[in-house]
């Protein structure tokens, strides 16, 4: 939930150097593998792997690798492809998509046409309710029609739903492109308890609400939603020390070479 973005706020973002801030692209579009996971995004004819990405936040995307330099094979997009019942009969199409931009896994898929009428022209499918996925069509579990959810409801808790205030906080406190200068990276460990991080996340909350001078709702609104997301956090913190020691051992490979 922490680390979820749509597909429409990463196009247009500028794709930066985390170390030098350096302007590399802007971003056109994300791409899946054959696993079914988003590997790359691209724009400019740059090709920026996902596994290198140091943050994501506020039309920013920071990477720890230069982009690779031949096109990918076996890439697919999502955007817009047909969704059908089990019976092979088109409802609709993707609109947009969710992922979690750490892991590469969708989250949830907003789909728009005949399936989505009822849901004012939107609804979202989750992983679970899909039963296979190619390159043109996505194809859902019998009966799922009869459970769907809109838009607002079905995508409550993810933090790309929340104001630009509250994520903005949310990258403040604990998340976001420089990840190294956020104190919550450093306070919390994967070994601490679930009441240890709460309590840590508002010690950080409270400085920032002392140093800066930010609404106390939207504050308050982002302390809760990263003390409800503390698994999410921690996990979070967790893989993000580790590609930073893969991109710094990625560097002195090629320094060394």
């Amino acid at each position: 939930m922490l680390n979820v973005v749509r597909r429409s706020q990463i196009i247009g973002s500028i794709a930066i150097d985390s170390s030098t801030s350096a302007r590399f692209a802007e971003l056109e579009e994300v791409w899946l593998d054959d696993s079914g996971r988003i590997a790359y995004f691209s724009g400019e004819e740059a090709y920026l792997p996902v596994q290198g990405i140091a943050g994501i936040g506020m039309g920013a995307v920071s990477i720890y690798y230069h982009p690779v330099p031949d096109i990918p094979d076996n890439l697919h997009r999502l955007d817009q492809i047909t969704v059908e019942s089990a019976l092979g009969e088109t409802q609709g199409w993707v609109e947009d998509f969710l992922f979690d931009w750490q892991t590469g896994e969708i989250a949830a898929y907003i789909v728009a046409g005949e399936i989505a009428v009822p849901f004012d022209g939107r609804a979202v499918l989750y992983p679970e309710d899909i039963q296979e996925i190619s390159t043109n069509k996505l194809i859902i579990h019998e009966g799922v029609q009869d459970q769907l959810q809109g838009e607002s409801e079905g995508l409550q808790g993810f933090l790309s739903e929340k104001s630009q205030q509250v994520q903005h906080l949310v990258h403040i406190i604990g998340v976001g492109v420089a990840c190294r200068r956020h104190r919550l990276q450093h306070l919390i460990t994967p070994n601490d308890k679930p009441e240890v991080v709460r309590v840590k996340i508002k010690e950080v909350s409270d400085e920032v609400a002392a140093s800066t001078e930010h609404p106390h709702h939207a504050l308050e609104e982002a302390t809760e939603f990263l003390q409800e997301q503390w698994h999410s956090l921690q996990e979070s913190i967790s893989r993000a020390s580790k590609r930073t020691k893969s991109a710094l051992d990625a560097a002195w490979q090629q320094i060394t070479k």
